[in-house]
C-alpha cells in the first residue's frame, strides 16, 4: 500500500514540477492571487487533518461497540439453556459438544476490529475531508472574478508547460523500460 492512499500522508509533485509551478506563481500572479491560493491550501490542509482525526476517532468508536455487542451476544448465548443430547427417532442419544469457548470473542479478534474500523475512519474521514476542503478552496478562490480569471490563466500556462515539458521527455526516451524509468 502506497502512502498516495491516505489523503494525510500525499506527497507534492516532483521538484522539476514544482519549479515550474513557483515559476508560474511568481510571475503570473498578483499578490492578492498568492494570498488565495494560500489560503486555499491551507484549507484543503485543515479539512484533510481534521476529518483524518474525526474518521479515526469514529472508526474506533465503532470498533469499541461492535466489541461491546460481540460480547453482549456472547454472555447472552452462555447464559442461555443449551441441549446437550440428540434423540434420534431410532432411539439413539448423541452428546451435543460444547461450543462455548469456541463462541467467545477473542483478543486477536479486537486487535483487528480496532486496526480495520481505525483505518477504514482515517480513510474516509481523510478522503472526505480532501472533498470538502477542495470545495472550500475552490470557493475561496471563485470569490472575486478577475482574480479568479488571472489563476485560471496562471494555471492553463502552467499545465502547457507540463505538458510541453512530458512531451519532450518521451520524444527523448527510446525504449519502454526508459518510459517507465526502469
Amino acid at each position: 500500500m502506497s502512502t498516495d492512499s491516505l489523503a494525510l500522508l500525499r506527497k507534492n509533485a516532483s521538484e522539476d514540477i514544482r519549479a515550474l509551478a513557483e515559476e508560474h506563481y511568481k510571475h503570473d500572479l498578483q499578490d492578492s492571487d498568492r494570498d488565495k491560493l494560500k489560503s486555499a491550501a491551507g484549507k484543503i490542509g485543515t479539512h484533510v487533518t481534521i476529518g483524518s482525526i474525526v474518521g479515526l476517532g469514529l472508526g474506533v468508536f465503532l470498533a469499541f461497540r461492535i466489541r461491546k455487542t460481540r460480547m453482549q451476544m456472547f454472555d447472552a448465548f452462555r447464559a442461555h439453556e443449551k441441549p446437550t443430547h440428540v434423540k434420534f427417532a431410532n432411539g439413539r442419544e448423541e452428546a451435543i459438544p460444547d461450543i462455548t469457548p469456541m463462541m467467545r470473542p477473542s483478543t486477536l479478534g479486537d486487535v483487528a476490529a480496532y486496526t480495520f474500523f481505525g483505518f477504514g475512519g482515517l480513510f474516509l474521514g481523510g478522503e472526505t475531508g480532501l472533498l470538502t476542503g477542495s470545495a472550500s478552496a475552490g470557493r475561496t478562490i471563485t470569490r472575486d472574478p478577475e482574480s479568479r480569471q488571472r489563476i485560471e490563466t496562471a494555471f492553463r500556462r502552467f499545465r502547457a508547460d507540463v505538458l510541453r515539458k512530458e512531451a519532450d521527455t518521451l520524444d527523448q526516451k527510446k525504449g519502454v523500460t526508459e518510459l517507465l524509468g526502469l
